[in-house]
């Protein structure tokens, strides 16, 4: 499912409850940092793997995935093995 920014990705997190999260940090209105943060600080929503995806790559823009509760960081352009093991190994961890 994809969401047009921030706040239309947060509408369908509160519908339909996903298994994993990948947002973008740069998005309109509502960026990727924002918008983990809203999610991780949420009871209902903050178990919820989040994973950024960007192409910023900095100590900083990692420690601000860090701080916002994101439980990965993947690199753009990232390839779709990289993506799968990401679902994997997230949705694993939440069958323990």
């Amino acid at each position: 499912m994809l969401a047009e920014d921030g706040f239309d990705g947060l509408s369908k997190v509160v519908d339909t409850l996903p298994d994993i999260i990948f947002v973008d940090v740069m998005m309109p209105r509502l960026d990727g940092y924002q918008t983990c943060a809203l999610i991780k600080n949420h009871q209902l929503f903050k178990k919820i793997p989040v994973v950024m995806l960007t192409s910023k790559d900095t100590l900083f823009d990692r420690a601000r995935g860090k701080l916002v509760g994101s439980d990965q960081y993947l690199i753009k352009p990232f390839n779709k093995k990289s993506l799968i093991e990401s679902v994997i190994r997230h949705t694993q961890q939440q069958e323990r």
